[in-house]
């Protein structure tokens, strides 16, 4: 009380400019302490729970969890290849509205010519002596076998490595990294790339689930265990399409083992800030942080996102809430399953292929690389476990879930290509993306980018990386 005393008489005793020096002063300080606070919140790394979980048939018992890595090879056989052409054989087709392209989905005219190659030009052990050019693994993680690609630099002296996983979406595989692969493991300023390029489980070679709730969470869970696994205690993840929410996620949950993170899939958040910028975007950009880019890849809004984004997630809505039924024909007929994936690798690669006969499926892939990936689903019969993912992440609002309320701050990259399903300006990610390193806009380019632009990715994946070294 007396100090307090003595303080009131020694601010009464100034005179007027000096008692204004002094409540100016205090204010100053009282603001900075609250601008330092905010700023040590907001700045503070927040996680997501890593969990646990078992996806395996049956209860887990002490011996169900095998840690060993094991060698695999991809293999076929005469047998599952007379199948493939007996079903191919016997295949139904409907003729397609006179001049429709691609616009009711694809188109069966070009279908035929594409079986007609599969059944008698493509050479499917060719294309699994392809696949097995890189080393493959098997390892049992929460109850399943998860197959991934290892694949190390050539050995030099004066480079470093840096591990990288590379994780992929539906309906692609992780052949899709086979282009880019040699790409990121040449020596780019003294630095190579250790690549892991893991299959969601459900995909592929990796085991599906058997008992309901594998998320993206879950699937984070399983690839931070395989990198720990396979001796990496930090590391870089890249990844689009699901991959892009499951590399995110791993950011979330242990964001002091992942050095950086890089994605070419950026998912536009909602709320208040982004439906005031959209209304005004378009006449006072500057005022909203948008670029003439992101005003050019933006507007019309509704006509050219809402409307188009309703017009290309009907397959969602089927796979979020009934995949298995949908499933079921695709699983049996390899004709549908054709259909059903390559449509997407000609939409998705730039919608103006939907007035084209043919989808321009041609203009940025080769037959035999579709139909490897399509072979892959075909194959390990893994469709239907592959779309059950869809609703596994969708069975509540994804805006309620822990992960979308939880701000990623490890460094991070974007690679913004054109043709993108949804376009998500920098200003917008950044109310998630609290640190980022690197945003590119992509000179051409769609979905589906290592696999159409391999070179354009690696590129921003490798100046990204290297931003973050420097530091």
């Amino acid at each position: 009380m007396q100090r307090l005393q003595l303080l009131k008489d020694s601010f009464f005793g100034l005179d007027v400019v000096q008692q204004q020096v002094v409540i100016g002063s205090a204010v100053a300080l009282a603001a900075g302490g609250i601008l330092l606070y905010a700023a040590q919140r907001r700045n503070k790394v927040k996680t997501i729970p890593i969990g646990e979980g078992w996806w395996g048939a049956g209860e887990k018992t002490s011996l169900s969890e095998d840690k060993k890595v094991y060698p695999f090879t991809v293999k076929t056989s005469d047998e599952e290849i007379k199948d493939l052409h007996e079903r191919i054989d016997k295949s139904r087709y409907a003729d397609p509205l006179e001049e429709s392209g691609f616009q009711y989905g694809f188109n069966s005219t070009y279908l035929k010519k594409v079986v007609s190659y599969w059944r008698n030009g493509f050479d499917w052990k060719k294309q699994v002596a392809m696949l097995n050019k890189y080393p493959h693994f098997k390892t049992k993680i929460e109850g399943l076998d998860v197959h991934f690609l290892h694949v190390r630099p050539p050995h030099r002296a004066d480079q470093k490595v840096l591990p990288l996983m590379l994780v992929h979406g539906w309906p692609g595989s992780f052949y899709e990294f086979y282009k880019i692969l040699p790409l990121l493991t040449q020596n780019h300023s003294g630095v190579a790339f250790e690549v892991v390029i893991p299959s969601i489980p459900g995909y592929g070679f990796s085991e599906a689930p058997h008992k309901q709730g594998f998320n993206s969470l879950a699937a984070s869970r399983v690839f931070l265990t395989l990198m720990e696994r396979l001796g990496f205690s930090q590391f870089y993840v890249q990844g689009g399409d699901w991959g892009s929410l499951i590399t995110t996620n791993m950011a979330q949950m242990k964001p002091d083992c992942v050095k950086g993170l890089h994605i070419n899939f950026g998912m536009p958040p909602r709320g208040f800030k982004v439906l005031l910028s959209t209304m005004i975007g378009r006449y006072l950009p500057f005022l909203v942080g948008f670029s003439k880019e992101d005003v050019r890849r933006l507007y019309p809004y509704f006509e050219k996102n809402v409307w188009e984004t309703l017009r290309e997630s009907g397959y969602l809505h089927i796979q979020a809430t009934k995949p298995d039924t949908a499933g079921c024909g695709l699983n049996s007929s390899p004709v549908g399953l054709a259909a059903y994936i390559l449509e997407k690798f000609s939409t998705w690669t730039d919608r103006k292929n939907r007035d084209l006969v043919d989808g321009g499926l041609e203009r940025k892939f080769s037959l035999d690389d579709l139909l490897t990936n399509v072979m892959i689903y075909w194959t390990t019969g893994s469709i239907v476990s592959s779309m059950r993912f869809y609703k596994e992440n969708l069975k509540g609002d994804p805006n309620k879930r822990i992960d979308s309320k939880t701000e990623i701050f490890v460094p991070t990259g974007l690679a913004a290509f054109p043709h993108e399903l949804m376009h998500c300006p920098k200003s917008w990610a950044q109310l998630r993306y609290r640190n980022i390193h690197s945003y590119s806009f992509m000179p051409r380019g769609g979905h589906f980018a290592a696999f159409e632009e391999p070179q354009l990715l690696a590129d921003d994946i490798i100046q990204f990386v290297q931003k973050v070294e420097k530091l």
